[in-house]
């Protein structure tokens, strides 16, 4: 089976997001062909190159959202006309004020129709003066929304700028029968523009396109965005990507969330639930598995003389290690002999240096006698040194392993806890709770008193804490390791093979491209999960229509007179 991934500043780049889980994906199915799709979203990317491969990849194609186009080649009067019409319904729908998918849509597949059609030029037109005045038209038209109706030549030059690297996909040379068009299945590694291609093949080729995000795409770019004086143009980015994540989860054959908070972002954009499927994203199990069989036993002694509290990550705003230093100091007042190591892992050397600061002001240096001149409960440590050879070591140094943070996606540092066999003290944020599954105390975010009033209650309980560790690692070693991800995918992919549609006219018979259950009357006939969904579809191009014989309009009378059985 050959397998086409794409991604979007990610796999295979060395520098991308989510290269480890994709490597293990494709090591882990090894009697599968891999081809990969990558979009570089920066120079950072390219500069620092491509991952080891795996034999199994055996076609790599890359291209730069972020580069100026390599010609100039410009559109004849006809194709400028397409492209006017195409781009004025994308843009109504984007500074509209309600539903506008049909709008979206038509504006979406005319300009990929006009891109297949013309080859190059496609790029160029979208940074000519020609969207500018089609964008400020349909901010200003009635029923556009509020925000966008004040967006000034700036505003507009930063948008079209913006669509330009977005819709770059259609006009990419990947949809030849070398190319996507001979892959059995599009695998989307998250939705938005690296789902483009994917989009366009099953449209053209009746690929099944399968999207996974087990991180938000349209939410990374609400969080990216932040305030800031350029109201009109956040807003009409926020718009233009809004309804390209509702295009892919109504186009996409199946869905797989990484947890239930991704499903539910994916259900608002109007994803069918019978066309969704979570699949937790696998992690390596065995290296941490020294320190969770060590943890397993419970701990000794009866009081939290000595303990200490362990948070691993990222140090950013959004792990609001300042709470987490506010609650601490609530527990060293209940608790004095207790410690605090925070394990950093990379992230904002100005945020560090603030939290350095405010633990020396929380903790200044004690009398001798006590302690020695300079102790400070409170250390921050990095992987690689003598006493953190590892992650495993990190987690094990501490009883109770927290996370304080107030935005959160899938919290993987929480299940690497988990492996080791902590107990944990986490806040209500992102999957947080269904990961926990009740092996973990769970409280508010922002609430300095909860978080310390829960991290004492571990700490002061060493049979509880015990069993919830015991628990965690069984329900991570239960759903969270790389063999159920591997298996989970393997089984997708031959579900959605055996329901692909007919090939096109032309092209050369592949396996799976007529199944068995093509034959049955009812819904296998169809041969398309979208169409159980019953959610609305695009309309199809003229370019992915097959073609069909002429009808004969021969009165029914006439063709009985004659003997026509028909």
């Amino acid at each position: 089976m050959r397998i086409a991934l794409l991604a979007e500043g990610g796999y295979p780049f060395a520098a991308g997001d989510g290269r480890v889980w994709c490597d293990r994906l494709i090591r882990g199915l090894a009697d599968h062909e891999f081809e990969v799709y990558g979009l570089s979203t920066g120079p950072e990317l390219d500069a620092a190159g491509l991952v080891e491969l795996p034999p199994q990849v055996r076609k790599v194609r890359r291209a730069r959202l972020w580069a100026e186009p390599e010609d100039t080649f410009s559109f004849g009067r006809r194709a400028r006309e397409r492209f006017t019409a195409a781009f004025t319904e994308l843009a109504a729908a984007i500074c509209a004020d309600g539903p506008a998918e049909d709008r979206f849509s038509a504006g979406l597949y005319g300009l990929a129709e006009l891109a297949f059609d013309q080859g190059p030029g496609l790029l160029p037109a979208l940074r000519s003066e020609v969207p500018l005045r089609i964008l400020e038209g349909a901010c200003r038209a009635p029923g556009s929304a509020r925000l966008v109706q004040g967006a000034r030549a700036v505003d507009l030059l930063a948008v079209t700028e913006h669509l330009a690297q977005a819709l770059r996909p259609l006009s990419l040379p990947w949809y030849g029968p070398e190319e996507l068009a001979g892959a059995d299945l599009c695998h989307a590694l998250s939705g938005g523009t690296a789902a483009l291609p994917g989009l366009l093949a099953r449209h053209i080729h009746g690929t099944p396109l399968l999207v996974t995000e087990y991180g938000v795409r349209l939410r990374r770019h609400y969080l990216a965005a932040g305030p800031g004086p350029d109201v009109p143009a956040r807003a009409l980015t926020a718009g233009f990507e809004r309804r390209l994540a509702a295009q892919v989860c109504a186009g996409a054959d199946l869905l797989t969330p990484g947890n239930t908070h991704a499903r539910r972002w994916q259900e608002r954009l109007g994803a069918a639930r019978e066309r969704q499927r979570t699949v937790y994203p696998g992690m390596e199990a065995e290296r941490f598995a020294e320190a969770g069989e060590a943890g397993l036993p419970g701990d000794e002694g009866a009081g939290p003389e000595g303990q200490t509290l362990v948070w691993v990550g990222r140090i950013e705003p959004a792990k609001d290690l300042i709470g987490l230093l506010h609650a601490f100091a609530e527990v060293r007042r209940a608790e004095p002999e207790t410690r605090l190591l925070l394990v950093s892992q990379g992230g904002s050397a100005e945020y560090e240096t603030h939290c350095r600061a405010l633990a020396a002001q929380l903790f200044p240096d004690e009398a001798a006698g006590a302690h020695e001149v300079g102790d400070n409960p409170v250390s921050f440590e990095e992987i690689g040194g003598p006493e953190l050879p590892d992650l495993a070591a990190a987690y094990a140094s501490g009883e109770v392993l927290v996370l304080s943070s107030v935005v959160e996606g899938f919290p993987a540092g929480l299940v690497e806890g988990m492996f080791c066999g902590r107990a944990s003290v986490s806040t209500d944020v992102g999957a947080v709770r269904e990961v926990i599954g009740g092996t973990g105390l769970v409280v508010p975010p922002r609430n300095p008193r909860a978080l310390a009033d829960a991290c004492l209650a571990l700490l002061r309980d060493p049979a509880r804490r015990s069993r919830l560790g015991a628990a965690a690692r069984a329900r991570a070693l239960e759903l969270f390791t790389v063999e159920q991800n591997v298996s989970a995918f393997r089984g997708i992919y031959f579900e959605l093979i055996s329901h692909r549609r007919g090939r096109r006219r032309g092209t050369a018979p592949r396996p799976f491209d007529h199944p068995a259950e093509a034959a049955l009357p009812g819904r296998w006939a169809g041969g398309r999960l979208a169409r159980r969904g019953g959610s609305p579809r695009p309309s199809t191009p003229r370019w992915s229509r097959p073609a069909q014989e002429p009808r004969d309009r021969t009165p029914a009378l006439t063709r009985a007179a004659a003997g026509d059985p028909r």
